[in-house]
């Protein structure tokens, strides 16, 4: 069976892209960042992003080249049929299953809302309307819905499929969502959203360091699709001629750009609608938090209606953008690893996370653990993984692959980064891992520390 390809790099860079921006980007981000301090989750996110999340990706990209497979394979034949690092790649494969299972629920919700913003029929008690259509059986087939038109891409293939969808997609994500902030920050009363968002507050973060770090880091693997081997898969179709280095910085760039710019759409009508309140928080936070806020937002401006049908068709596109990468990495492994043909995989796939889906989407205790703890564990200790197997088990082969298509400059670079994959990178994790894990068993890294200390 051939292998396909990216058919340019700018598809290749649009589908990565495409991956990392979405609703992690819009929904989670918010969320996030409201929950944790604005300005100083913020700061610490972009932080990650540079010193974590660029080396990762770099990571993640020389396995997928070299080895030409989805992250199960990799693993596997990149350490000469080790079954220990074929389960390491295998458990990426799952928390992409996993992943999904939660994100088609929200994607289900996304779709709706944007339904009904050509009738405007939340205006009215944005609340009261979130609470109807969150969990139950409505929320089972708008996730089934969302489902669906990610698999009908997925089953086109790398060319037809992912690239030339996404190719669309992301530059009309980009432009609307400028206009959209472009129009948010001049709205009076905006100013005190960009203030949460944008002024760094060190008290706060100085106060809750532990709990902050551990988010951002959760955040920022989530919206690069870091750890589930997203970009293992799909740097797989890439050829030699890349330079892995150039391209995975534009994805990184491209990525924080869109999210910061996101931010600068739902703080300000966030702020517009309730004032002095802490964002998302204002609306009872949680996961509905920016669906009923900016609902709220929409139904008190001129022209709200217009600009939520805008404002929610950006985001169904940004949604699929990075389902569809999520759905690829377990439709890869069937293709590559066991002869299964696409359209089958895809199917098979489809039908498994519509059942696990559709738990995430009629209990909304397991909705909650899973789009936040669990997704955030897996994916720290899914990259902690795949950074020890390159620092450690290809060592200078990893070195080889980064360095094939870079120039000079990019090459001379190729040292520090292994370095830093082989020990800063993997203990910094793991240190975020266990922040995490103590946090879920009720215990305060803060307390914790001082305790120690004292």
């Amino acid at each position: 069976m051939t292998r396909e390809s990216w058919h340019t790099r700018l598809g290749f860079i649009l589908a990565a892209v495409g991956s990392a921006v979405g609703l992690g980007n819009v929904w989670r981000f918010p969320w996030m960042t409201a929950e944790n301090g604005g300005s100083a989750f913020l700061v610490v996110y972009l932080a990650i992003i540079l010193l974590v999340g660029v080396p990762g990706l770099l990571a993640e990209f020389v396995i997928g080249r070299r080895s030409q497979r989805n992250p199960a394979g990799a693993l596997f034949s990149l350490s000469s049929g080790s079954k220990s690092w074929g389960a390491v790649g295998l458990f990426a494969v799952v928390t992409a299953v996993v992943l999904l299972s939660f994100y088609s629920v929200v994607g289900g919700w996304i779709l709706r809302y944007f339904v009904a913003s050509f009738t405007g029929s939340y205006f009215g008690s944005p609340g009261a309307y979130f609470g109807t259509i969150d969990f139950g059986l409505p929320a089972v087939g708008f996730h089934a819905a969302f489902l669906a038109l990610t698999a009908l891409v997925v089953v086109g293939g790398v060319r037809d499929g992912i690239e030339k969808a996404t190719k669309v997609m992301m530059p009309a994500i980009v432009v609307l969502l400028v206009a959209l902030a472009g129009w948010a920050v001049t709205r009076p009363g905006a100013g005190a959203g960009l203030s949460f968002y944008l002024d760094f507050d060190a008290a706060y973060l100085q106060a809750n360091f532990f709990d902050v770090l551990g988010a951002a880091a959760g955040q920022a693997l989530f919206t690069l699709s870091l750890g589930a081997g997203t970009m293992i898969t799909y740097a797989s179709y890439l050829g030699d001629d890349r330079n892995l280095v150039t391209d995975g910085s534009a994805i990184a760039v491209l990525n924080t750009g869109v999210g910061v710019l996101a931010g600068l759409v739902v703080f300000p009508l966030l702020f517009v609608t309730f004032g002095e309140l802490t964002g998302p928080a204002a609306s009872g936070g949680g996961p509905g938090a920016l669906f009923v806020s900016l609902a709220g937002a929409f139904s008190q401006v001129p022209f709200g209606q217009a600009l939520a049908v805008l404002f929610f068709g950006v985001i169904v596109l940004a949604s699929l953008s990075s389902s569809i990468s999520m759905l690829e990495i377990p439709v890869a492994y069937l293709v590559d690893e066991h002869g299964v043909e696409r359209r089958g995989a895809t199917l098979a796939l489809g039908s498994l996370v519509l059942v696990t889906g559709s738990a995430n989407a009629l209990r909304p205790s397991l909705f909650t653990f899973v789009s936040g703890t669990l997704v955030d564990l897996m994916l720290t200790a899914g990259l902690v993984g795949f950074l020890v197997f390159v620092g450690w088990v290809l060592g200078t082969d990893a070195l080889e692959e980064y360095s094939t298509g870079a120039g000079p400059t990019v090459r001379s670079l190729g040292p520090a980064w292994l370095w830093s994959v082989r020990t800063i990178l993997p203990l910094f994790l793991a240190g975020t891992l266990v922040v995490n894990l103590l946090a879920l068993a009720g215990v305060s890294p803060m307390a914790l520390v001082a305790a120690l200390v004292g």
